[in-house]
């Protein structure tokens, strides 16, 4: 019960840290889209942070959101009851498959990926955590997750633009990006993303993949920013053809 305590003021704290970015991204978005109506997918949709964000700041045509964590899913789903969204308790990847969602004590860091328990980060973030418990794994349990393919959403569902799509997927962004066709990389005018530096998360992939990626798909870089107290970065690209 004290480490919930103690996770819940962690998080505060980490969300009063970050306000000074999150306005900085908001400030970015509204210089580029003004007033118009958006239409945004939020792959690892956690809590709905990014989905406040957007909603209180922005108008909304309509937002596809995906969350992997049942748990969260069913808290969405009753958050945004009556809010323009189209919410899937999926992952989001380069096929569909089956995959295993390894759910951490700091739910925001759940992944599909391995850790590296060896890393020192892995150490730091394992004692800050472990402060009032007597667990020795960052990790909680196991859930078997759907993953999609996001092209084959973005047919089924008859999106033919993309104003922003926003991955937060913790090391699983450059699958996510894998997984769409250059048509539908067309279709997309920002890409908004979360990329780890730390490698306590064992990704398979180094940003320049993501960079290359993206530049083949004529998506160039436009803002970065360092995430407080994370050896992590947000990057915003632009559709160079848009």
């Amino acid at each position: 019960m004290i480490n919930k305590i103690f996770l819940r003021l962690l998080n505060i704290l980490i969300n009063i840290f970050d306000y000074p970015n999150k306005q900085k991204v908001i400030k970015f978005f509204k210089n580029y889209f003004g007033k118009n109506d958006l239409i945004i997918i939020d792959i690892g949709a956690h809590k709905g942070e990014t989905i406040d964000l957007f909603i209180d700041n922005f108008h909304i045509s309509n937002i596809i959101a995906f969350e992997p964590n049942s748990k969260l899913y069913h808290q969405l789903k009753k958050k945004y009851d009556n809010k323009k969204l189209l919410l899937f308790n999926n992952g989001v990847g380069i096929k569909n498959e089956q995959k295993e969602l390894n759910i951490m004590q700091d739910s925001s860091s759940s992944t599909f990926n391995e850790l590296n328990k060896d890393t020192n980060y892995y150490k730091k973030k394992q004692k800050i955590l472990n402060l009032f418990s007597s667990k020795n794994d960052l990790m909680k349990n196991k859930e078997k997750v759907s993953i999609l393919n996001l092209s084959e959403v973005i047919f089924k569902n008859n999106i033919n633009s993309i104003d922003i799509l926003k991955i937060d997927t913790e090391g699983f962004e450059f699958n996510v990006l894998q997984g769409l066709s250059i048509n539908d990389f067309q279709k997309i005018k920002m890409i908004y993303f979360e990329h780890h530096y730390d490698l306590m998360i064992k990704k398979g992939y180094n940003f320049s993949d993501i960079n290359d990626l993206l530049n083949k798909n004529n998506f160039y870089k436009k803002y970065k920013i360092k995430m407080s107290f994370r050896k992590s970065f947000e990057y915003i690209y632009e559709n160079s053809q848009k």
